[in-house]
């Protein structure tokens, strides 16, 4: 046991030792308790001199024959980078690295020149900075610090393998103009997608109500009702709304078939109406009989000389005869008639010619009937 331990045992156990008497004289202890008393300080006494003895060392620090040599600090080198610009990946937006660069020079090999260390060092660092600013975005600097910080952390040899460098305390920073400029190409940005995302919203809208629901008038109120299923009458009260909405989104004028749903347009004729001259005149009664086989010359385009204008009466006579149409077929006699009384009537019997011949049709003394 080492003279220092067993000093402070001997004077803990006199310390506990006068602890007890006096805590026993001052409450008057009785005369069974001062051995048990006795016999605790003793119990500490050798409790703490097993202690001691277990934790020896096997060889005691006197015994040895050199004493522990403390560990010699490490020798370190350092230099302070600042301002030195670095690419981003974006053309004319350089990083500004500044840091503290740590070296530690390495056995050189035989025959190798002398070498400035700390030059190669900061060149090791920023060769390593180098690497990882040029792909990344000059908008992410504070991040790209963090990078490094994490990065150049390390002690790395530099190509030549002369040394061992790291760095700490890295800051990263750009420009304030540069800033500046990357905050206004970001707001025009933002604003440019914004638009271009209504734009093609306003797009997709107006494809979908003229090319699909103002397509046709009809299309427009199949839309209408899918919307407002449960108001049938309102429905069918804004069929010529819906029309006009229709023919308005494609430049076209109202279908024939919905000029009756809107009110303008419901007692104005129609253009092709209008455009072409009626030939007669409205009819206020039921036609004659007469009338009937006019208009049926009319229609088939047989002038009165044509040969064949009275052939077709005949037969056209005959059919509606046979059909019971008495009347029609009188007023096609009637008409035939008077056709064959034409002078120009092809079918009238001419008297016979002048024959100068014995006998002929023409001689009174001849045999002719």
């Amino acid at each position: 046991m080492h003279s220092g331990n067993k000093a402070m045992t001997g004077f803990l156990s006199v310390i506990l030792a006068l602890l007890l008497l006096i805590t026993g004289l001052m409450t008057q202890w009785p005369l069974w308790t001062w051995p048990v008393a006795a016999g605790v300080v003793f119990a500490y006494v050798a409790a703490s001199l097993a202690y001691a003895r277990r934790h020896r060392p096997v060889i005691p620090p006197e015994r040895r024959l050199e004493p522990d040599i403390p560990i010699a600090p490490v020798e370190r080198w350092e230099c302070v980078v600042k301002g030195v610009a670095l690419p981003s990946r974006l053309e004319d937006y350089d990083f500004h690295f500044s840091a503290s660069v740590r070296w530690l020079p390495q056995d050189p090999p035989a025959n190798a020149p002398t070498v400035n260390t700390g030059g190669l060092a900061v060149d090791a660092i920023l060769e390593r900075a180098r690497r990882i600013t040029e792909r990344s975005s000059p908008h992410q600097s504070s991040l790209v610090q963090h990078r490094l910080n994490g990065e150049l952390a390390t002690m790395l040899p530099d190509v030549s393998g002369r040394v061992v460098a790291m760095a700490e305390d890295v800051r990263l920073t750009l420009e304030e103009a540069d800033h500046e400029r990357l905050e206004k190409l970001a707001t025009v940005r933002k604003n440019e997608a914004v638009w271009e995302h209504e734009r093609k919203w306003e797009q997709n809208k107006r494809a979908y109500l003229g090319d699909d629901v103002l397509k046709t008038p009809g299309s427009a109120v199949v839309w209408w009702l899918t919307k407002n299923g449960e108001q049938i009458d309102k429905a069918v009260s804004d069929i010529g709304l819906l029309a006009e909405l229709a023919s308005a989104a494609h430049d076209q004028p109202v279908p024939l078939d919905f000029h009756r749903f809107v009110p303008g347009l419901a007692a104005e004729p129609t253009p092709a109406a209008s455009e072409e001259p009626s030939p007669e005149p409205a009819e206020t009664g039921p036609r004659t009989p007469d009338e009937y086989v006019d208009l049926l010359l009319e229609f088939v385009g047989l002038p009165e000389e044509d040969p064949r204008r009275l052939l077709f009466l005949k037969r056209v006579a005959e059919d509606a005869e046979a059909a019971g149409r008495s009347q029609v077929a009188e007023a096609l006699r009637r008409r035939l008639d008077d056709s064959s009384a034409a002078p120009s009537d092809p079918y009238k019997p001419e008297p016979p010619a002048h024959d100068d011949r014995p006998g002929g049709a023409g001689d009174p003394g001849g045999f002719g009937i």
